[in-house]
């Protein structure tokens, strides 16, 4: 992608003066941010969605005795009737489920893939939406039928009310005040305040982007480490021939607390380990995604495409798909990245790759992570 190129889609700023500017600073609202838009998933699409297993959705019905919550799936005939008010329903990665949503996606790939989450779609009868609310990751809220009206604020106080199934702010001062209409589209950074209510039958796609907390980062990294001890560190025992006789037996042993620490030494002994790990992680599959394995026997002679529920990131030494790793170098890499960054690769430009390279993409194949181009 062209990071200097002026864009609909951000207003007329390229993706390099919106990131200065806006990301993770200030909202910005943009109109016809996609000139035309026409939404590739009609409400009869999203309901069929909601409806099947494997795919998350919720319920949200704001009545006279409080805001309920019912988390999917929902079949058709547990939604309200659609000329019932203040009501809404949310399909979470739709992107994993339609060509065309995952089409769209693509264009804010001038932010990192390890940063890009999903593309969220809520549905809302008049004068529906889920309350005043923040979230914790960026967002860009693309109006895809109807009217929304927005209201956002910086709130300091971020108190949430109690007693309620949503992440609802007990108090709520909104500073600005829009109403989207198709194609519109507004971006929110972190903890930006925000109230979306219909003005009649409305769609929202909402582009989400992950913000992994340090704890969690850190878990899935120990874990990683863990399963690599075992085969990184050895297993050498704890000797102790010089050890004393003691009048306090349960004091613990400073020269085991030192040899337990030289063990973690040895697992992070590679220096490129925690990017390896951290790789594996940002691109492992969502629980409920899955792949359907090829049929056919592997072909790479028309080229090749990611599918769309592929995860494919690199660094300077790694391939990272799907939650694996691969060391790669020279034409590999150069190839392997060309395909992670355009998430396809021509025939032409796959003849350079090694062997041992074009093996690990017939697998792939087999498995069902690429499809020919």
């Amino acid at each position: 992608m062209n990071t200097e190129q002026p864009l609909a889609l951000l207003g007329g700023l390229t993706p390099s003066q919106f990131m200065k500017r806006h990301w993770q600073k200030k909202p910005l609202l943009v109109r016809n941010a996609i000139p035309g838009f026409v939404p590739c998933v009609n409400r009869a699409e999203l309901v069929a969605l909601a409806g099947q297993e494997g795919v998350e959705s919720r319920l949200i019905i704001d009545s006279d005795k409080g805001w309920k919550m019912k988390h999917g799936p929902l079949a058709k005939r547990s939604l309200p009737p659609f000329s019932q008010k203040k009501w809404t329903f949310l399909v979470q990665g739709v992107d994993l489920h339609h060509d065309g949503v995952h089409a769209l996606m693509q264009q804010f790939r001038f932010v990192p893939d390890a940063r890009l989450d999903d593309l969220m779609i809520s549905y809302a009868t008049d004068g529906g939406g889920v309350g005043p609310h923040f979230d914790s990751y960026d967002v860009f809220l693309l109006q895809a039928h109807g009217q929304r009206r927005w209201r956002i604020g910086r709130n300091k106080d971020l108190t949430l009310q109690s007693g309620v199934p949503l992440k609802i702010l007990q108090s709520f001062e909104a500073e600005e005040e829009f109403v989207l209409n198709p194609g519109d589209m507004l971006y929110l950074p972190p903890k930006y305040a925000h109230d979306g209510i219909a003005e009649g039958e409305c769609m929202t796609w909402s582009i989400g982007f992950r913000s992994p907390p340090e704890g969690e980062l850190a878990r899935e990294i120990l874990l990683g480490l863990a399963d690599e001890a075992f085969d990184g560190v050895g297993d050498a025992l704890y000797r102790d021939p010089q050890q004393t006789a003691v009048s306090q037996p349960a004091a613990m042993p400073a020269a085991l607390g030192d040899f337990a620490r030289q063990a973690i030494v040895k697992a992070l002994k590679d220096p490129h380990l925690v990017d390896s790990l951290l790789g594996e992680y940002l691109t492992e599959p969502k629980a409920n995604v899955w792949f359907d394995p090829a049929d056919d026997e592997p072909d790479l002679s028309q080229g090749v495409v990611l599918d769309r529920r592929t995860k494919m990131m690199y660094d300077d030494r790694h391939i990272f798909i799907n939650g694996e790793s691969f060391r790669v170098a020279g034409k590999d890499a150069r190839c392997l990245r060309q395909l992670a960054d355009e998430r396809q690769l021509s025939a032409r430009h796959l003849a350079p790759i090694s062997e041992a390279a074009r093996e690990a993409l017939q697998d792939w194949m087999s498995a069902g992570w690429l499809k020919t181009l």
